[in-house]
């Protein structure tokens, strides 16, 4: 890790703390919640290792990156924005993508709005979804789950911050990042999502104490808000994205996701991901189930991720198939002879 460089480059008004390593074709990493840029350690230095310059942000709201406090400041045109203005600070018309979590949302938007700027797309976890014309994600997440459920109750400004105050940032790492249930995190009536989590008592091996604690540390530094703010902006980018509704992705896309995944069984991702209406939305598209593997992926099964990612950028690169404006246009005339 001594090798990783440091930075923080002002990109659309924000400034935002990179780390990169390598040179050759870019490649972007992209995190979720509750993570930071080292959550892509091991592939940093791997993708660096066979020829790529790698660059992992901590993205706005975490680590030491600017966190606005409005949720007004977390939409999906700005979380967008922050990427395409570290490809222009960067010097680079196109890079390669991998996102996992908040970040594979925001890569999938990423090749919505700009698929001119993202030569080929690797999502971890969280698959595109058909955006609903009628309902709101809020909506749709309390008519299914109720108020117990984790994205229901970070809604509200002040309030997960104040239940998860009653910890210290390591124990709230340690309840959000190493739930292990096969279905959705919801809490009973009443209780608190924090308070419901477990403790675990020990570590799995795909966890390094330190780095953990090197997590706790930022985050004791930023606060939560940051973070909880993208589920804050859920709505708003609902409203933000209508005129995209029943638009596809497509950029070249490899999607995977572990089969222990939370909800992969019991509340129809299998099917989905598998299915006809996924790969409709997304026309070229590998998927990839990967055995034994929960949320955090890329961490769990390190190794295998980055064989996958390596895989699939090698593949886009032998056919020379790069996204330009091409793919835009199919998209748009695709969307208009279907309406």
């Amino acid at each position: 890790m001594n090798d990783i460089n440091h930075r923080r480059v002002h990109a659309n008004g924000i400034w935002m703390h990179i780390a990169e390593k390598g040179q050759g074709p870019l490649v972007l990493l992209i995190h979720g919640f509750p993570e930071l840029w080292s959550c892509w350690k091991y592939q940093i230095n791997h993708l660096a290792e066979h020829g790529y310059h790698v660059v992992a942000p901590d993205m706005r709201g975490y680590g030491d990156s600017d966190s606005p406090q409005d949720p007004e400041s977390y939409t999906i045109f700005h979380l967008v924005g922050d990427l395409i203005g570290l490809l222009d600070e960067l010097g680079e018309e196109q890079a390669f993508v991998v996102g996992h979590d908040w970040g594979a949302q925001i890569a999938w938007n990423l090749c919505l709005f700009r698929p001119d700027r993202v030569k080929a797309l690797v999502n971890l976890g969280v698959a595109y979804m058909p955006r609903s014309p009628e309902l709101k994600p809020t909506e749709i997440f309390f008519k299914l789950y109720g108020e117990g459920l984790y994205i229901s109750q970070f809604q509200e400004p002040g309030v997960a911050e104040k239940s998860f105050s009653k910890y210290d940032s390591l124990t709230v790492l340690k309840k959000l990042l190493l739930v292990n249930a096969p279905d959705i995190i919801a809490a009973p009536a009443g209780v608190e999502i924090i308070d419901f989590l477990h403790t675990p008592s020990s570590l799995p091996e795909w966890v390094n104490l330190e780095d953990l604690q090197s997590w706790a540390e930022k985050f004791n530094a930023t606060g939560f808000t940051g973070a909880l703010n993208y589920y804050r902006a859920m709505d708003k980018n609902w409203e933000l994205t209508a005129p995209w509704q029943g638009a596809k992705i497509c950029v070249p896309t490899k999607f995977i996701i572990g089969d222990k995944h939370m909800g992969f069984k019991s509340f129809g991702t299998e099917n989905y991901i598998k299915g006809d209406e996924f790969k409709t939305l997304v026309p070229d598209l590998e998927v990839v189930v990967i055995r034994d593997a929960q949320h955090y992926i890329q961490l769990e099964k390190a190794e295998q991720i980055t064989e996958e990612i390596l895989s699939h950028f090698r593949l886009i690169t032998a056919f020379n198939k790069p996204i330009d404006l091409g793919s835009f246009v199919y998209c748009v005339v695709h969307r208009k002879l279907k309406a």
